[in-house]
């Protein structure tokens, strides 16, 4: 059989089109699970997600969700042989894939560790190239929740992905876009929460160049945010990271007509000071708090403001 490579535009940010069908959505919890799926078991539940809103048979555990071999070529701009050799290796190994969840326990208000498959069973069809996964009652509960905080992405943002990391770590951030200022991820359970097993890559070096780096630098490149990060220490020790991230903006290249300069204005008064420097995102975020919305930090601070909790400085 000759296979021949599916021509598909996703090699860059904004190119294909979006479609409510393509959006990707988990809940928050299962987004911070520890997992330690491949990129191609990724792309698969992925598609899986995605595929169901499409052909409208819902989310549940019992019914068979069907992922077709070029289906898989056509969205990640693979050839057919490759999408024909994905399907074929995650039904050997998809099924023994876990992740953990930490949740709070109902009754006594703890901390409850729960350890899950992704799936509960994989059919595959050799001769046709078709996959079938059901998923297991815990992935379904946190993907058809409605009461949770939810992930919500299109496929085409992660499609040119290359890492398993750089999927991971636009999920974990992705799901703070909202918020002026992002908590600090702490090491280790950044690493478990990206898919490293405790004896791998132990050295920061190799660490940030073949994970941290690498993610950010693909991020940056293919996905319709940019990221940069700041590493935290205790000592000499790097104990976590924080990160900002910023939404991409299509550029407007309509020619601007020239301005004239306006002659200097008079000093505002402290009303107006404030209702400026609300503006300047940069402000905002140095004052926000942790997981603080945009709207949220913004009413607060003009609230201080106001009422002479800090005293208005101009931005640095």
């Amino acid at each position: 059989m000759t296979f021949k490579r599916q021509k598909n535009k996703m090699s860059s940010y904004g190119v294909l089109m979006k479609k409510n069908c393509d959006l990707v959505v988990k809940s928050n919890q299962l987004v911070q699970a520890v997992s330690n799926l491949s990129l191609v078991e990724i792309r698969l539940i992925q598609l899986a997600i995605v595929d169901a809103r499409e052909v409208g048979v819902g989310i549940s555990t019992d019914t068979p969700l069907v992922i077709w071999a070029n289906r898989y070529a056509t969205t990640f701009d693979v050839t057919l042989e490759a999408g024909y050799w994905a399907l074929k290796e995650a039904a050997k190994t998809l099924f023994d894939r876990q992740f953990t969840l930490y949740l709070i326990d109902a009754d006594t208000k703890k901390e409850k560790r729960i350890t899950s498959r992704w799936v509960s069973q994989v059919g595959y069809v050799d001769d046709a190239a078709k996959l079938e996964i059901i998923l297991s009652p815990a992935v379904v509960k946190e993907i058809t929740r409605l009461e949770s905080q939810f992930t919500r992405y299109y496929l085409e943002q992660t499609a040119p992905l290359t890492s398993a990391y750089a999927v991971r770590l636009y999920e974990l951030l992705i799901q703070w876009q909202e918020a002026a200022k992002l908590p600090m991820f702490h090491l280790e359970s950044f690493r478990q929460q990206l898919g490293l097993a405790d004896h791998e890559l132990i050295r920061m070096s190799d660490f940030k160049k073949r994970v941290l780096d690498l993610a950010v630098s693909q991020i940056n490149e293919h996905t319709d945010i940019t990221v940069n990060y700041e590493q935290h220490k205790a000592g000499r020790i790097i104990t976590g990271f924080t990160f900002k991230l910023k939404k991409k903006h299509p550029k407007d290249v309509t020619p601007k007509a020239k301005t004239q300069s306006k002659p200097k204005q008079s000093p505002k008064n402290d009303d107006e000071n404030i209702e400026t420097l609300l503006q300047d995102e940069k402000w905002v975020s140095k004052h926000a708090q942790t997981g603080e919305s945009w709207e949220q930090a913004r009413t607060r601070l003009r609230h201080e403001a106001k009422t002479g909790k800090f005293t208005l400085a101009p931005t640095p």
